[in-house]
């Protein structure tokens, strides 16, 4: 009688603490809206969309990004940290290849720039794939059963792997990319105006094409049906003759031809690169991917944008030294509160 009466008044206890902490999540993002629109009001409406427009390019790189973390995790529960360094060797690949096949800052392609361009992100795209399938192979694939710390100090020590060769081959600097594409705009509102860049809508295209294009792969195709079996159940997709060790290994390899683009994207973007630009980028990253929803590839998508656009409004209304802390805010509140994202999918335990 006692021991039930305890269990609930346990029960109401932490009923109580729930309400209290989801009351006290609304009030913190009440008063974030209402200091965000102050802001918006003081601003205009222009300043309000161009922010929106770098936002959403923004957040279609750390979505391309985001979605290699997502897979990975959803397949073989673990956080692949070197994903965001294979995402930066993307853009020192390509920076390497801009100029030999002719691409060069200030000078005026014209549609002639298309074809170069496709190749430079398909070889890029590959050789990204390659690594990563390699790293799976060679450090990941042999840990595969032993407990989770293992394969989880693997994957940072071949971030840092990483992040040393590209150290040792271009050096500590940041390295310009060369500015290729377009800097033609569109105004949406005059002179005054805000305007869309080339630029931005290349990058949102591409993204968006990408996602598109993997979503449509894991949805009908024989080895996205496989992967996703793969993901709910890995010893049954194994005894229905599922090859597991191919399926993680396409896994690996459709994750790095998303991070490879994204790092030539990012280069044709912002035009700088750094050996170390891949830490930051893929912590962002996966902050997105558990915000939509870890093992989602629709949640992490859709999470890349809004970190994308979160970030983007608080550098463009908010002091830039607060970024990073929201950003990482939000990933704590996430997993406090929702920890399976927006997005609500459970990966199931293995």
């Amino acid at each position: 009688m006692l021991s039930g009466v305890a269990d609930a008044r346990a029960r109401f206890m932490a009923g109580t603490r729930g309400r209290a902490l989801n009351a006290t999540l609304v009030v913190l993002i009440a008063i974030a809206l209402v200091l965000l629109a102050t802001r918006v009001v003081a601003l205009g409406p222009a300043y309000f969309i161009q922010i929106l427009v770098y936002g959403f390019a923004n957040g279609s790189i750390y979505a391309l990004i985001a979605l290699g973390y997502t897979m990975v995790y959803g397949i073989v529960e673990l956080i692949n940290f070197a994903h965001g360094d294979v995402f930066t060797l993307g853009g020192f690949i390509s920076l390497t290849l801009l100029p030999i096949f002719g691409l060069e800052e200030g000078v005026s392609h014209g549609p002639g720039i298309i074809l170069p361009l496709l190749v430079i992100f398909v070889i890029t795209m590959v050789v990204c794939a390659a690594v990563n399938v390699t790293i799976e192979r060679v450090a990941y694939r042999p840990l595969r059963h032993a407990p989770r710390l293992a394969p989880l100090i693997t994957a940072v020590g071949m971030s840092f792997v990483l992040e040393g060769i590209m150290y040792l081959w271009r050096g500590p600097f940041n390295l310009h990319y060369p500015s290729v594409l377009p800097s033609d705009s569109i105004s949406l509102g005059g002179a005054n105006g805000p305007t869309i860049g080339f630029k931005d809508l290349a990058v949102t295209t591409i993204a968006v094409v990408l996602m598109v294009a993997l979503t449509l792969f894991v949805g009908r195709t024989k080895l996205g049906k496989a992967m996703r079996a793969t993901a709910q159940d890995r010893d049954a997709a194994g005894l229905m003759g599922i090859d597991i060790n191919r399926t993680i290994a396409a896994t690996f390899f459709i994750g790095a031809l998303l991070a490879g683009a994204g790092g030539m994207i990012f280069g044709l973007y912002y035009n700088t690169l750094t050996f170390d630009l891949g830490f930051t980028a893929g912590l962002v990253a996966f902050t997105a991917a558990v915000f939509g929803g870890i093992g989602n590839i629709q949640g992490a998508a859709l999470g890349g944008l809004i970190i994308g656009m979160i970030q983007s409004l608080s550098d463009g209304y908010f002091d830039t030294a607060w970024t990073q802390v929201l950003i990482f805010g939000i990933l704590v509140l996430v997993l406090v509160f929702r920890p399976t994202g927006i997005l609500g999918m459970r990966v199931p335990e293995k």
